[in-house]
């Protein structure tokens, strides 16, 4: 991940919210973080790859032939979001 796709919120109130990627693994190392899953990128019975948003009240994303193409759908509507 580049440094120009990194989303970083810091709320009035300290806390720090972000889109976990192993280059900010740091920031999750201090104070306590609560780091939660907020979808399920998988394969149908065809092999088709799908993003499903539904953990924070979005949409089913997909089809998509390779499981690249989902997660980078998946990381576009979280920044949308």
């Amino acid at each position: 991940m580049a440094a120009s796709d990194l989303l970083i919120d810091v709320h009035p109130d300290g806390m720090v919210e972000f889109i976990y990627s192993d280059d900010l693994a740091p920031l999750a190392q201090e104070g306590r973080p609560t780091i939660r899953r907020v979808s399920d990128v998988e394969p149908d019975e065809s092999g088709r790859w799908w993003a499903d948003m539904a953990r924070v009240g979005g949409p089913r994303l997909g089809p998509f032939a390779l499981r690249s193409e989902a997660l980078a759908a998946e990381m576009e509507w979280l920044r949308r979001r």
